[in-house]
């Protein structure tokens, strides 16, 4: 009788994992589907474009790599950026992202299936976010099994913050990247849990291609050696260790170097070094490890003296060395973007230009609420749901959780990274407290609390099933113990301690809350829940749906569109000549290179700071000089961006603080506070002389009295101080609609020398005249 209910409840067993298999599936499916569709707003409500600045040169990148091919692509110098000294693309981008949609698209019209490489560009990022979620779900799945990888996947599918880059028409590095670093950390912590090095090479291949994506790598390759030196520093290193560490430091850098971007900065920059450091002393720790299953004590204390004093050489001669290679640099070896991380201060103090970018500054409280919301609440219990019991798994996410909680607090941007970490402990959180809630409200109903037979059977089987885990679990310290003995360990072995046996039921029994205190919990958790779906589809469809180039508002008067980027670019596109040049502040460099098809001075880049310097100069400085340095650029046409008559805050003249700022870092003669009233920037009355007759502050209030007669300007809320004057070296020739984008020609030196020309016929006219009467007047200057 018992074997045939034995195979009966094997049977059902098996089933029921059967049919828990399928029907993840499908969840995952929907989630997949979900990630995709709640992605599509800014399709539905606009139209398929491209989003803010970055996606345009990769966009134009991406068609590049589909007409040419990938050998032209590695080969390209672009003349159109960076005038006159241009730029090399294929040496100088991460390919990751290119290289996806081209082969995609390459796919898609191998079937038959004639999409645009616009429309693949616009659909990349919702297409990886499904990708995302999954990986996400199989990196939980790792950690803490199936129920909190689903609930893991679902939230990041509808996480703002990730949303926020990876809507529609968001063509930029991280709609591929996050996948590729959260499945570079489930490939990890798979060849962490199997020690298979078939996962370990898959996982050096998935960090190349995150290498390939974005410069957020180094992101991995310093958290997963934090890692692999906590284990070993908590007695936790095992083979399995070394194997999910050491071919990922050797292959992935490898591969990372044959990334023309990186290249020998894989080995040469300090942001790596932490790798190679951890790399030379997992080897001997596992020399160690070793020598002590082979040798005697004695000689092993005598092994491990020669080993440590030989280990000891070895570090001081690497970190000579890598001391001898940082000290020529007067960053260390340190990127100034990493350095700002490190010290949030140091941008503000030495690097204007990082410090300039919005994504660059901290973030508010409320920030937090607005791109992750409720998992702000969940993160902790998560955290404390890990080290019950804490595993290498459990104990990597936490890692991964701290680090990405204190990069998000130094750069608002970073709030990407953190997204999937809060979304896996809230996963973690969220199905612990269901699975606790749900059995608690299992071992109270009428039927199956009683002394029901199923359920006297269901616990024979899950006290055998639990028997025989403790059995396989009790195997599996023993194996450990035997490879990393310790002295704790020893003293087990002396001090031997019985443990008394273990009842499932029991066990369970102690997690059983009240009845309607159950009730009531999984109410307040569906209740939560919808909130997050809610707060997530309104930051979906209305907070980060509106692309930046095309902006609307809503008044008493309904809706109102903005397309004032796009007129202005179109202007430039059939009303000049191919070969003019646009000098305009480099947040618009890439708009106007992919939508203008026009030469631009400086781009978003950024690469060359002296560049950016002469065009803030020649904004900061009077209309004669700024019109010598856009000259000797050869410079045609200025675009100017000015947003006073509808009140778009993003314009030239609240970014003006850092076109005086970067110029003055390398030019001196301009000196902030000549632009400055009681310490403020100001454009009303109280402003200064310097102020009102900067380039910048004349190209924005051009015949700006004109609209309304005050000229009031909405932005700074106050009437402009010099409404009244004219243009001497340059000349309006384009306004859009709303007087979002204005734009200028340089007036040729002829239209401004025949005055001189005509003084100059005067002079001589009085010379001679002065000689024939016999007095010479003599040149001052002379």
């Amino acid at each position: 009788m018992a074997a045939p209910e034995a195979s009966t409840a094997a049977a059902a067993t098996s089933l029921r994992h059967a049919f828990g298999g399928v029907l993840s599936f499908f969840i995952l499916l929907l989630i997949g589907v979900l990630a995709f569709s709640i992605r599509l707003f800014s399709v539905i409500k606009y139209e398929s474009v491209i989003h803010e600045f970055d996606p345009y040169f990769n966009y134009r990148v991406t068609q590049f790599l589909t007409k040419k091919g990938i050998y032209d692509f590695w080969n390209w110098f672009d003349d159109r950026t960076w005038y006159p000294l241009g730029r090399v693309i294929g040496g100088t981008v991460y390919p990751g992202l290119t290289l996806t949609a081209g082969t995609l698209w390459w796919f898609l019209n191998s079937l038959n299936i004639p999409l645009s490489v616009e429309t693949v560009c616009v659909f990349t990022a919702p297409i990886f976010s499904a990708f995302a979620s999954w990986a996400t779900y199989l990196l939980t799945k790792e950690v803490k099994g199936a129920g909190a990888g689903l609930t893991a996947a679902a939230l990041l599918a509808m996480v703002p913050s990730y949303i926020s880059r990876s809507v529609a028409g968001s063509y930029d590095n991280e709609a591929v990247a996050i996948f590729a670093l959260i499945f570079t950390f489930f490939l990890y912590i798979k060849t962490l849990n199997t020690g298979s090095l078939f996962y370990a090479t898959l996982n050096a291949i998935t960090y190349f291609y995150m290498v390939c994506s974005w410069g957020g790598y180094t992101f991995i390759i310093n958290l997963i050696p934090m890692h692999a030196l906590l284990c070993i520093v908590t007695g936790r290193y095992s083979s399995r260790l070394y194997i999910a560490y050491a071919p990922l430091v050797v292959l992935g850098t490898l591969l990372a170097a044959l990334v023309p971007v990186v290249g020998f900065n894989a080995v040469m920059t300090s942001e790596h070094f932490a790798s190679f450091l951890v790399f030379i002393i997992i080897h001997v720790v596992a020399l160690v490890y070793y020598i002590k299953g082979i040798l005697s004590p004695k000689m092993f204390k005598v092994a491990v003296t020669l080993v440590l004093s030989a280990g000891l050489i070895v570090c001081f001669a690497v970190v000579a060395i890598l001391i001898a290679l940082v000290a020529s640099s007067p960053t260390k070896g340190w990127s100034g973007r990493s350095l700002s991380l490190l010290d949030p201060t140091y941008a503000s103090k030495y690097i204007p230009i990082i410090a300039s970018v919005s994504e660059h500054q901290p973030p508010t409280w409320p920030s937090y609420f607005m791109d992750i919301n409720v998992l702000a609440f969940l993160v902790p219990a998560g955290i404390i749901a890990c080290f019950l019991p804490l595993s290498d798994a459990s104990s990597f996410v936490v890692l991964y959780i701290v680090t990405s909680v204190y990069f998000s607090g130094v750069m608002v941007r970073l709030m990407l990274v953190l997204a999937p970490a809060a979304c896996i402990m809230s996963g973690i959180a969220l199905s612990e407290a269901f699975d606790t809630l749900t059995r608690s409200i299992k071992f109270q109903l009428p039927g199956i609390s009683g002394g029901n037979s199923e359920a006297n059977a269901g616990d024979a089987s899950s006290a055998s099933a639990g028997a025989q885990n403790d059995v396989i679990k009790a195997d599996k310290t023993e194996e450990t113990a035997k490879e990393r003995p310790s002295r704790k360990s020893k003293k087990k072995e002396k001090e031997p301690v019985e443990r008394p046996p273990r009842n499932p039921r029991n066990a369970k029994k102690l997690l059983v809350l009240p009845f309607e205190a159950s009730i009531v919990g999984i109410f307040l958790l569906v209740l939560l829940g919808a909130f997050y779906v809610v707060h997530c589809v309104w930051a979906a469809a209305e907070a980060y749906s509106a692309p930046s180039i095309v902006l609307t508002s809503h008044s008493h008067d309904g809706l109102h569109v903005f397309d004032d980027f796009r007129e202005a670019y179109a202007w430039l596109r059939h009303n000049t000549e191919v070969d003019d040049k646009v000098a305009s502040w480099w947040d618009y460099g890439y708009q106007t290179t992919a939508m203008a098809n026009r030469t631009v001075i400086v781009d978003n880049n950024t690469w060359n700071n002296t560049h950016i310097a002469t065009v803030g100069t020649a904004m900061s400085s009077p209309e004669k000089a700024a019109w010598e340095i856009f000259s000797s650029l050869d410079v045609k046409y200025v675009l100017v961006v000015f947003g006073g008559l509808v009140g778009y805050p993003s314009d030239d003249i609240n970014k003006f603080l850092w076109m005086v700022r970067i110029g003055g870092g390398v030019f001196p003669h301009i000196k902030e506070p000549d632009y400055l009233r009681d310490g403020q920037y100001r454009i009303d009355s109280e402003a200064t002389p310097t102020m009102l007759n900067c380039l910048m502050y004349k190209l924005s209030y051009y015949r700006f009295v004109e609209t309304d007669g005050k000229a009031f300007d909405r932005v700074r809320r106050t009437e402009i101080g010099k409404k009244h004057f004219k243009l001497t070296h340059f000349e309006e020739v384009f306004t859009t609609h709303h007087w979002m984008v204005r734009l200028y020609k340089l007036k040729p030196p002829k239209n401004r020398l025949r005055g001189k020309t005509k003084k100059s016929k005067a002079k001589t006219s009085s010379a001679s005249s002065s000689k024939r009467s016999g007095k010479i007047t003599r040149n001052p200057w002379q």
